[in-house]
């Protein structure tokens, strides 16, 4: 076995024994198409006020920029499909937000197996990365054979559906690297279908500017424009509408990750409960979860905006 075989093979197993569910492997290069779809996607302004979209164009499409030398991007999957859910008449929250905040449990992860790396291997210089810098995380899964972009954008893995975190490890040593699978959407159109928004404007084309989860979370503005009135379908945070309609999250199973344990607040407050919580009690609460994102002031706009019928 060579050194980039064996290595492969050491890294794929940490990467397993530090929890991740799968784990995949491509060569660093330019994302030349993914440039161009990346520049029609900001011309057409399908961002909306996430302005930061438009910087470091450079770096989201060539992960050499991004660490000097690399030579390979290892993509990992964390599953983090609930067993249980929200009681369905309470606002709902996207489930990835159930729990602890997955920034600060998978970046300590990528510390870790960077540190066996080093240590098994040798001197690596390489970053990882958790949806927080210029990383085109879905392309890099779809390149090391994870899954496929389905329609509504997500990575969508044949045996496991899309309840996945993606994390991204760039490194300067070569790899042994995985090919793309097929994509097996085929004809459906449920997650098209099913978007109350009209946010999936094409096939795998996702409009942020109209995406639920944009507009309770990343949009910042005072007030969600009443155009949306009567569309949200209770969704307070986040959105799970067309994970939820895929058939391939028939294969979805519960994570089994302590840190993602669903806070007992989340699954039985009540709508009034949510309404009349404090800011206080907001900040104690979600101290250590990704819905602290969006802010006391944010959710309460959300809340109240769950009141308008269009």
């Amino acid at each position: 076995m060579n050194h980039a075989a064996r290595h492969t093979t050491f890294i794929k197993q940490q990467a397993a024994a530090l929890g991740f569910d799968h784990c995949g492997i491509a060569q660093a290069v330019q994302l030349e198409d993914d440039a161009r779809r990346l520049e029609r996607w900001l011309q057409q302004g399908m961002h909306g006020g996430m302005q930061y979209m438009e910087n470091y164009f450079d770096l989201r499409i060539d992960p050499r920029k991004l660490v000097p030398g690399a030579q390979s991007v290892i993509t990992l999957l964390l599953n983090y499909y609930p067993e249980t859910l929200q009681r369905p008449d309470a606002p709902q929250i996207a489930k990835y937000a159930y729990g602890a905040d997955y920034h600060e449990v998978i970046r300590a992860r990528l510390n870790q197996l960077l540190a066996k790396m080093q240590t098994e291997i040798g001197h690596i210089a390489g970053r990882g990365f958790i949806d927080s810098a210029p990383v085109l995380e879905r392309s890099w899964a779809q390149r090391s054979g994870l899954g496929w972009i389905g329609k509504n954008g997500n990575i969508i893995h044949k045996q496991a559906g899309s309840f996945f975190f993606i994390a991204t490890l760039i490194v300067d040593i070569p790899l042994q690297y995985d090919g793309p699978v097929a994509n097996h959407c085929g004809n459906c159109t449920r997650c098209l279908d099913a978007c109350p928004t009209g946010a999936l404007a094409a096939p795998g084309v996702v409009d942020g500017s109209r995406c639920i989860s944009y507009l309770t979370i990343e949009l910042k503005d005072l007030l969600i424009p009443e155009s949306f009135a009567g569309q949200m379908q209770n969704w307070a945070f986040g959105c799970d509408i067309c994970q939820d309609v895929c058939p391939w999250n028939r294969f979805a199973r519960p994570h089994q990750q302590e840190a993602f344990k669903p806070l007992p607040v989340i699954l039985n407050l009540s709508t009034r409960e949510w309404e009349d919580m404090s800011e206080e009690a907001f900040r104690k609460l979600f101290k250590h979860s990704a819905i602290k994102r969006s802010k006391h002031r944010g959710l309460q706009r959300n809340l109240q905006f769950l009141k308008l019928k269009g």
